[in-house]
C-alpha cells in the first residue's frame, strides 16, 4: 500500500525522474518496465523498458551528491531492490544492504514476455496463418493497482500493463513466427491469462462458397431430429458439404448457410442452390477447392452436386440471407387435381400471373417454427402444361421466400390469390423441381 504521506504531483511540474524517485521514496518498487511505462503515452522510440532504465540511470547518476564523493545510499538501495543492474553493481562497492523484490505493480509478469511470446508460437505452429492478433487478460488486481496508482500521482500519460503486454508479446511473436500483426482482419487470435499463464488459440472461421444441386427427393437440408418416413436417407446435404470440408481443413466443426431451401421431398436442378460454409477452428486456410469439390460429389455419390466453390467472408453469409428473400426463383411443380382441369382456366391463370403480388399468411406446415404474419411476394410468370385431364405442369418464376405449394393449393385461404382458388379444383398431390435460382 501507499505511504500517509505520498505527495499528489503533477507532471506538469515535475519532471520524469523526479516522480519516479517520490513513487520509489513511498516504497512502491517497480521493475524498469512498469517505470517506463507510467509515462509511456509521452514520446516514442523507445520501449518502456528502455525509457524505465533510462530514468533509473538518470536517477542513479543523481544520486551523486555534488561537490562531495558521497551518494545517496537510500536511492542506491531502492533502485538496486527494483533490478536496476547498475544500482545493484553501485550497492555493493557501497557495501549498501539491499533485497531485490517484486515490481509491486506487475509482479514481474513484464518479464515473461519472451517466454510467453515463445509458447505461443510453439502452439500456432500446426495452424496456417499469416496474419494475427493477440489479446491479454490482467489480473483484477493488477488494474486496481495501476489505477490508484495513476491517480495517487496524477499520471495522466501513463499505458495500461494490458496494452503494453498485446504490444511487446505480439512484436516478440511476430519476429519469431515471420507473421503480421492484423487488428482488422487476424486469421489467428491469441489470448493470454496473464495471472494463470495460460494461453487460448482462436482461429478465425474460413469461409467457403457455391451451389449445389439436389438430386434425390427425401432429403433433407439440415440434420433430421425427426422420424419421418418421407426420409430416405441416414444424411442431409448440409452433412454431405461440410464434412469433406472440416476434413480438410482440420476444422472442429461447420455452419451451413443456404440461400433459401427447398422441401425435403423437391430436387434442385438447374445452376443450384448457393451457400456458405463456416468452417470453425480451422487448422489449414488454403485448400484445393477443384479437389475438394470433387472430393464432395464423389462422397455424395448421387445425392447431391456441388460447384464452383470459392473462399468468401463472413459478409458473403448476411448477403446470401438478404439476397435470398428477394432474387428470382423458377420452380417446375406437376400437380394433380381433384377434378379434370379446364384448359381455358390455365389460359386466363397465365394471363392473370404476370407480376401480380400474392399475400400469404405463414403456411400452416411452418407455423410452428416461424411467426405468424403476411408476407407479400410476387409471381413474375406462370406457364401450364396439362399431362391428363387431372395433371398439370406448371413451370412458375417468382421472388424468393414464396411458399410455391400453398400457391398452388391455398392452404386453407391462408394464400390469396391461389391456382386452387382460381381453377375452382382441390389438389390432391404436387410434386416440386427447383429449376433455377438467380445468381446474386
Amino acid at each position: 500500500m501507499f505511504s500517509q504521506g505520498v505527495a499528489k504531483l503533477s507532471i506538469s511540474e515535475k519532471d520524469f525522474s523526479h516522480v519516479l524517485e517520490k513513487i520509489l521514496r513511498d516504497g512502491i518498487i517497480l521493475c524498469d518496465s512498469c517505470s517506463g511505462r507510467i509515462f509511456g503515452l509521452r514520446g516514442y522510440g523507445l520501449t518502456n523498458e528502455e525509457r524505465g532504465r533510462s530514468l533509473k540511470t538518470v536517477l542513479l547518476m543523481a544520486s551523486y551528491k555534488s561537490g562531495s564523493t558521497e551518494f545517496d545510499e537510500q536511492l542506491v538501495r531502492l533502485l538496486a531492490e527494483t533490478g536496476f543492474e547498475p544500482a545493484k553493481i553501485l550497492a555493493e562497492q557501497l557495501g549498501v544492504k539491499f533485497s531485490e523484490k517484486k515490481c509491486w505493480l506487475c509482479g514481474g509478469i513484464s518479464g515473461k514476455y519472451r517466454e510467453l511470446a515463445e509458447r505461443a508460437a510453439e502452439l500456432t505452429k500446426d495452424y496456417e496463418f499469416s496474419t494475427f492478433l493477440i489479446g491479454c487478460r490482467v489480473p483484477y488486481s493488477i488494474t486496481r493497482r495501476e489505477e490508484e496508482l495513476w491517480r495517487m500521482y496524477k499520471l495522466a500519460d501513463a499505458e495500461s500493463l494490458k496494452n503494453e503486454a498485446s504490444r511487446e508479446i505480439g512484436k516478440i511473436f511476430s519476429e519469431i513466427t515471420g507473421k503480421e500483426y492484423s487488428l482488422e482482419k487476424p486469421e489467428l487470435t491469441i489470448i493470454i491469462d496473464l495471472e494463470n499463464e495460460t494461453i487460448e488459440i482462436e482461429p478465425a472461421p474460413l469461409f467457403i462458397c457455391g451451389r449445389y444441386r439436389k438430386l434425390v427427393r427425401g432429403l433433407p437440408q439440415n440434420p433430421w431430429p425427426y422420424t419421418d418416413d418421407r426420409v430416405k436417407y441416414p444424411t442431409s446435404i448440409e452433412e454431405l458439404i461440410t464434412k469433406p470440408m472440416i476434413r480438410e481443413a482440420e476444422g472442429e466443426s461447420a455452419k451451413f448457410h443456404a440461400a433459401g431451401r427447398e422441401d425435403i421431398d423437391a430436387i434442385t436442378l438447374g445452376s443450384g442452390r448457393p451457400f456458405v460454409v463456416e468452417i470453425k477452428y480451422p487448422r489449414k486456410r488454403t485448400l484445393d477447392l477443384k479437389k475438394l469439390e470433387e472430393a464432395i460429389n464423389k462422397e455424395a455419390e448421387g445425392l447431391i452436386e456441388v460447384e464452383g466453390l470459392r473462399y468468401c467472408d463472413r459478409k458473403s453469409v448476411k448477403r446470401l440471407k438478404t439476397l435470398a428473400e428477394i432474387a428470382k426463383k423458377k420452380y417446375r411443380l406437376r400437380v394433380v387435381f381433384e377434378k379434370p382441369v379446364d384448359e381455358k382456366k390455365l389460359r386466363e391463370i397465365e394471363e392473370y400471373f404476370k407480376n401480380v403480388v400474392v399475400s400469404q399468411r405463414t403456411p400452416l406446415r411452418v407455423l410452428h417454427r416461424r411467426a405468424d404474419k403476411v408476407r407479400k411476394k410476387v409471381v413474375y410468370s406462370i406457364k401450364a402444361k396439362k399431362i391428363s385431364e387431372n395433371e398439370v405442369e406448371f413451370i412458375v418464376e417468382c421472388q424468393g421466400g414464396f411458399y410455391v405449394k400453398e400457391f398452388m393449393h391455398g392452404d386453407q385461404g391462408r394464400t390469396k390469390p391461389s391456382v386452387a382458388e382460381m381453377l375452382d379444383n382441390k389438389v390432391v398431390k404436387i410434386e416440386l423441381d427447383v429449376i433455377d435460382i438467380e445468381e446474386v
